[in-house]
């Protein structure tokens, strides 16, 4: 067995300490209070001094450390590879818009790391397409050449709607989250339908007003983008869609914890009225995260520059630079978030959200997922499926 011992251990309702995890094979079989009784053979690690958490769970990350989700099919298991020293043990690969043939590349490489991960990386889950399907005029740093309506013609010579929808037919179990605007033509029958496939629909990118994010909502979506963030603005006359996810419970809300994406006062309006279960952590990262200030990075082929977030050349923020360790840092130090709420936020709540049974807590029987941080909270420890991915 693995004992993790005498350490904060951040449980789903209060923080138990000094306590012991206690881990065979890729379970979690016990916490104890009380000094563990130790067995030869047993694998023991002093922990006074640190925390354990839930191992995060990342639900829109693009790339990390030079690497972004698109830059061909070594680019998945890269990634996978770098974001355990983060805390991460699970994440959904993310995409901009891109073509049939750049998506098909992606989705290609998400199966195989999906069913072949190595024991130093974090797991890879279905993922998410911040998909072509999308307002132009919300669209951010998505490449306005790749948005199409989901039975529409491109441009002559290029891909339709069609081509896309029929790549995520060709590869369902990879595809977990699709962001659509529901306002688009033909937006409330594509949800509907990816829906009725088992996928998650994801409002985003969007102008739509209250209304029409309703009926969003109506037709199935149960997720938000990256909320306040490429959409319409909360009006107390207009609530727009960001005040139709606040309103709803079915609804869970991603938000980029980074402090520069979303002013802290409104991460914790959201977090008041949605409670630690409604809101998914997220860092929204790119190729830039985990780089030095200065440094240029490619967001699906187009140039960033790396600052205190991205940016892409024309000075339109391009994604963060955020990595979980940071999202769960800032949660409790700036937001005032306690570990258990810190915790739910960027591990509970999305695996909750994505339906993984088991993961994203600390408790007898559940996957033996886990961040160990310091003091300071960075990461010194991650253990996945019960064997250490990363230790500092």
């Amino acid at each position: 067995m693995i004992l993790l011992a005498d350490a904060d251990v951040v449980l789903p309702d209060r923080v138990l300490s000094p306590a012991t995890v206690v881990m065979d094979g890729d379970h979690i079989i016990d916490v104890l209070r009380e000094a563990p009784v130790r067995s030869p053979g047993d694998l023991y690690f002093d922990l006074r001094h640190h925390t354990i958490v839930p191992g995060f769970v990342d639900v829109h990350v693009h790339g990390v450390e030079g690497t972004d989700s698109l830059d061909g099919a070594t680019a998945i298991p890269r990634i996978a590879s770098r974001l355990p020293r983060f805390g991460v043990t699970a994440f959904c690969p993310t995409s901009v818009a891109c073509s049939p043939d750049d998506l098909r590349t992606m989705l290609t490489a998400v199966r195989a790391a999906r069913f072949a991960r190595s024991a130093a990386s974090s797991r890879v889950l279905p993922a998410h397409l911040e998909s072509n399907f999308i307002n132009p005029e919300y669209r951010g740093a998505q490449p306005l050449e790749c948005l199409r309506l989901p039975a529409g013609a491109g441009p002559e010579g290029a891909f339709t709607g069609e081509a896309i929808l029929a790549e995520i037919a060709a590869a369902r179990p990879d595809v977990g989250i699709v962001t659509i605007a529901p306002e688009v033509d033909g937006a409330l029958a594509l949800i509907r339908s990816l829906t009725a496939h088992g996928h998650h629909v994801s409002l985003g990118h969007s102008g739509a007003s209250y209304e029409q994010a309703l009926e969003g909502i109506s037709a199935g979506a149960r997720h938000a983008t990256h909320l306040f963030n490429r959409m319409t603005p909360i009006g107390h006359r207009a609530p727009g869609l960001a005040g139709a996810v606040l309103e709803h419970d079915d609804v869970t809300a991603e938000i980029v914890c980074d402090g520069v994406h979303v002013h802290p006062s409104m991460v914790r309006v959201a977090i008041a009225a949605k409670s630690p279960s409604g809101i998914m952590a997220i860092t929204d990262a790119t190729a830039g995260a985990g780089l030095p200030p200065g440094s240029r990075a490619r967001l699906g082929g187009r140039s960033i520059s790396i600052r205190e977030a991205a940016y892409l050349d024309d000075g339109t923020l391009a994604g963060s630079v955020l990595t979980m360790d940071r999202a769960f840092a800032l949660l409790v130090s700036v937001i005032g978030l306690s570990p258990v709420d810190a915790a739910t936020v960027c591990s509970t709540t999305p695996a909750r959200a994505l339906g993984l049974q088991g993961f994203g807590v600390i408790a007898p029987g559940a996957t033996a997922d886990l961040a160990v941080l310091a003091a300071d909270l960075t990461v010194t420890q991650t253990w996945i499926g019960g064997e250490l991915a990363f230790g500092r």
